[in-house]
């Protein structure tokens, strides 16, 4: 009797207090199944269409869509992209990291302004905000003059339009999402640990590789997940600060659908694209999950 009173109350606590688990969970299912599957399903099935002579598409299915995406041009624009996404999170992990990493050791005062500092640039506009990066470095403007007056540079440098202003763009949009992501997860260390490592004779590198980056690595992991992804397609700051110099995946695909008019390829890319973004997520997983195994060792 016992055992069958317990087992009752734990179904009990399990489904929530009395209700079905699945209506728990329906929302979720609901969101993920009109959100990301069916939208999914719609831009893979536009793929594997022809594209009409005039406008729109016909059922015609092909794969010539996908085969279109060996030719060269197009492999060395998602080369170009994935080549612009890898320097823009090297370099912002190597911003982010430390910065995400000394806050967490500041003081609540200290942290609740080093947040603000993070947080003011979302209420503007990032449009607006990378318009005020073409002031900064146009010819004769605001960089110019400063190292004009330093006597650093003797005429101004053409810096707009130029690869390092886009990657300075890059970095600028997603170093806010590496330096939350280590932040959040230096702020849950247990210090001790650390303290320990110390005590043992460790030297303050040692205790830091061995202690510290280890227990931080998730969150250096998942701002490299937050950073990579969104660089392979920000195609804007591409346009903003290269000047259509520099073409990405993106850009194609923007192209393809406003001026080409050729939604089949455009979802054929599409698709290659997250297929890619997906096989980053999968190695994100695998490798926390076998830190995770290895810290529990």
């Amino acid at each position: 009797m016992k055992s069958t009173e317990g087992a009752g109350m734990k179904k009990r606590k399990v489904s929530g207090g009395g209700q079905p688990q699945w209506l728990l969970l329906a929302p979720i299912y609901i969101f993920t199944i009109l959100f990301v599957i069916l939208p999914f399903l719609y831009m893979f099935l536009l793929s594997v269409l022809s594209r009409a002579k005039v406008w729109g598409v016909e059922f015609d299915f092909t794969l010539d869509n996908y085969k279109r995406i060996l030719e060269p041009l197009y492999l060395s624009t998602f080369a170009e992209s994935f080549r612009l996404a890898v320097i823009s999170t090297i370099l912002v992990a190597l911003i982010g990291y430390p910065y995400g990493y000394f806050m967490a050791r500041m003081n609540a005062v200290w942290k609740k302004r080093m947040l603000l500092l993070i947080m003011i640039p979302f209420w503007t506009s990032a449009l607006i905000r990378l318009y005020g990066w073409i002031i900064v470095f146009r010819s004769n403007g605001v960089l110019d003059k400063f190292l004009m007056g330093l006597h650093i540079t003797a005429e101004p440098l053409k810096l707009l339009y130029t690869y390092p202003a886009v990657v300075v763009g890059m970095i600028y949009a997603l170093l806010p999402f590496m330096i939350l992501a280590v932040y959040s997860s230096a702020e849950k260390m247990d210090w001790t640990l650390v303290e320990a490592s110390r005590d043992l004779g460790a030297s303050s590198f040692r205790a830091f590789w061995t202690v510290t980056f280890k227990l931080t690595l998730p969150g250096l992991l998942s701002g490299v997940v937050l950073t990579f992804i969104p660089s392979m397609g920000l195609f804007f700051i591409a346009d903003i600060l290269g000047g259509n110099k520099i073409v990405l995946v993106g850009s194609v695909i923007q192209e393809q659908i406003t001026k080409g008019r050729n939604q089949p390829f455009a979802a054929a890319m599409s698709v290659v694209l997250m297929l890619l973004t997906t096989l980053m997520i999968r190695l994100y997983r695998r490798i926390t999950g076998t830190s995770r195994l290895e810290g529990m060792v």
